[in-house]
């Protein structure tokens, strides 16, 4: 037979897939297996979402929606980014996705070439540079510093003569890190000066602790060369609903929706509902799950210190990125294997010698967590 996709095929797997299937398979075995490497809210999408979209799919909502996302949706959409992020957009300038990683893979498709360069900031999230390769282009990667985990002068020195986009994820998935306004001002200057697109994932917007979160579109200048991505997965616990957005300039947004239009045509049409029904209800469930984050947090990042683990600024999202001495992989399978307590290695964020431990969990899972560790 003919060969498949080289392309696909040069691409690797998700870095993160042997802890979390030999977790999986030491539960099955009978196990007490304590995960801390899963990436979502422990919460259950709050009521009033899922009633409105149980009242969509009995008024009919099952059909083909508009290639963007259902109008009040984009509209509400809009008038979120304006009011609370402060970035102008109208409603022909949002695209509702399925999920906040369709939307990346979709600006990737719209915005590079192949032989455009992506400067991603690392530790990154898993899934930037397959979707930059996926496009075509190539990632390059760039340490943000240890200590602060923010941007510094050396992020001009990477950029070259095909650098097209830098990505932005504030806060930051994996090491809960939320760039300060210097950070912000310095990807938007060198994005102006070298007339560079920024990707700026802002996933997490709403889990920040003690900070305040920024927009880099509301930066002068930036509104018309950023892709803000967003969604509802993380805010309100809604991650199997694969519903994100992105706000991007009109040229761009008509690219991102050919693509749609020739992929998955639209997001589902009564899940939509309930997406509006999240950002028009009450938000009070969105602040009730963030004081919980902080709450598991301000016990979680001292007791690691007590440990004698040095830990990146957990100031948003709802991660705490350790530091350890020695191969990230060998000490996420001894945590596994020995104390039954599963991490995600850094090596998955493109940065060895960090675990991921995820606070998504009940806080009696941590306490058990930490007293498993503190053995090992």
């Amino acid at each position: 037979m003919r060969g498949l996709s080289e392309k696909v095929a040069a691409i690797a797997p998700s870095a993160t897939i042997e802890i979390s299937n030999a977790a999986k398979r030491m539960a099955q075995e009978g196990a007490d297996v304590i995960s801390l490497s899963i990436g979502e809210p422990d919460f259950d999408t709050p009521l009033h979402i899922k009633d409105a979209c149980i009242d969509a799919l009995r008024r009919g909502e099952t059909h083909y929606a508009p290639s963007t996302g259902i109008p009040a949706l984009t509209a509400a959409i809009a008038e979120k980014v304006a009011r609370e992020n402060a970035v102008p957009a109208n409603p022909d300038e949002v695209i509702v996705t399925c999920g906040a990683k369709d939307a990346i893979y979709e600006a990737m498709e719209a915005v590079l070439n192949p032989g455009d360069e992506a400067l991603i900031l690392d530790p990154a999230w898993v899934s930037y540079e397959p979707c930059v390769e996926l496009a075509g282009a190539v990632a390059r990667h760039h340490p943000l510093s240890t200590e602060t985990f923010q941007v510094d002068d050396t992020l001009l020195e990477a950029v070259g003569s095909r650098t097209k986009m830098i990505v932005v994820n504030s806060p930051s998935n994996p090491s809960g890190a939320v760039l300060d306004a210097a950070s912000l001002r310095l990807v938007a200057d060198i994005c102006r000066d070298h007339d560079l697109y920024a990707l700026s994932d802002e996933i997490y917007e709403k889990l920040v602790y003690g900070k305040e979160h920024v927009s880099l579109a509301s930066l002068d200048g930036m509104a018309e060369r950023t892709i803000t991505i967003n969604g509802f997965s993380k805010a309100y616990a809604m991650t199997g609903w694969r519903i994100g957005y992105a706000v991007a300039p009109r040229p761009i947004l008509r690219q991102m929706e050919k693509v749609q239009q020739h992929t998955i045509s639209h997001p589902t049409t009564f899940a939509m509902f309930g997406a509006l029904a999240a950002l028009r209800g009450s938000q009070d469930c969105v602040e009730a799950m963030r004081r919980e984050f902080e709450r598991r947090r301000d016990y979680l990042i001292p007791a690691l210190h007590d440990l004698g683990y040095a830990t990146a600024p957990a100031d948003g999202a709802f991660y705490a990125y350790v530091q350890v001495d020695g191969d990230d992989m060998a000490i996420a399978r001894s945590w596994l294997h020995d104390a039954h307590v599963a991490v995600t290695p850094g090596t998955a964020f493109y940065t060895p010698g960090w675990l991921r431990l995820s606070y998504a969990t009940a806080m009696e899972n941590l306490e058990k967590a930490v007293e498993r560790i503190a053995r090992v």
